[in-house]
């Protein structure tokens, strides 16, 4: 099954590189990342298409935060190839990785990271002055009347909820209209209701703005929402499943929790 997907995934991108207008949105190319003598990646191939919703699900220890973190370029792989659209991330110095993070990646994580002294319209647009752009306040009241959060743009984060919280950055991750936006487990804090509404801005923010998410998560119903879940155990992909249903995440999570 693995050496399976792996094959369909690399026909995928030269299907993508030879014949399609642009390459995947995320790629990554025999992809392997140690730490000392432990393997937390071995050797993953994959492309993740422009426009589409992919969760990444397995056990714990599986690789799954390393594997968001080379796919994004927060961590540089110890072997193998990561490109974002047609950049090889290998190829930047720490300089210009930094800027492309900024410019072209978006991140949600479970711990918000919002700057407590900073009200929300000053959170959100903080990727723009970190990147040097002029912020553009008609495109941060956009993105935040797109999370519902309009009306709290002069609120701080401790006078918000735990979800709003959560739609604040959100609406950091989208304000610089991102080539992809990478989350890792958004949802972990927030109660059914508030996860819910995270996840329904995130499959909006693929539908009607054509973003790439990619969400890192151990919740069968998030990953529901996906268009595809990928399955890691031992640092390799080990299984795909097509249009998810939460019943048929949980069936093929207990396959590979096993």
């Amino acid at each position: 099954m693995a050496d399976d997907l792996r094959l369909r995934s690399v026909d995928g991108v030269n299907s993508a590189m030879t014949g399609a207008p642009a390459p995947p949105a995320v790629r990554l190319d025999t992809v392997t990342r140690t730490y000392g003598p432990l393997r937390a990646l071995d050797g993953v191939s994959w492309a993740f298409p422009r426009g589409g919703f992919t969760a990444v699900m397995g056990p714990s220890g599986s690789g799954k935060s390393t594997f968001l973190q080379c796919a994004s370029g927060l961590d540089r792989p110890t072997s193998g190839t990561v490109w974002i659209g047609g950049t090889d991330l290998g190829r930047l110095r720490e300089t210009a990785l930094t800027q492309l993070r900024r410019e072209r990646i978006g991140f949600v994580f479970q711990a918000f990271n919002l700057i407590p002294s900073m009200d929300v319209e000053e959170n959100v647009a903080l990727p723009l002055r970190l990147g040097g752009r002029a912020v553009d306040r008609d495109r941060v009241a956009a993105v935040l009347e797109r999370v519902g959060l309009a009306d709290r743009m002069r609120h701080r984060p401790s006078e918000l909820s735990g979800g709003q919280q959560q739609r604040v950055a959100l609406a950091r991750a989208l304000v610089t209209e991102p080539e992809v936006v990478f989350a890792d487990e958004p949802t972990g804090a927030l109660d059914p209701r508030t996860a819910r509404e995270t996840l329904r801005l995130m499959r909006e923010a693929v539908d009607l703005a054509g973003r790439t998410v990619v969400l890192v998560t151990h919740d069968p119903v998030a990953a529901a929402w996906a268009d595809s879940v990928l399955f890691l155990d031992g640092g390799r992909i080990v299984d795909e499943l097509v249009s998810p249903t939460v019943a048929s995440v949980l069936a093929r999570w207990d396959g590979v929790a096993a």
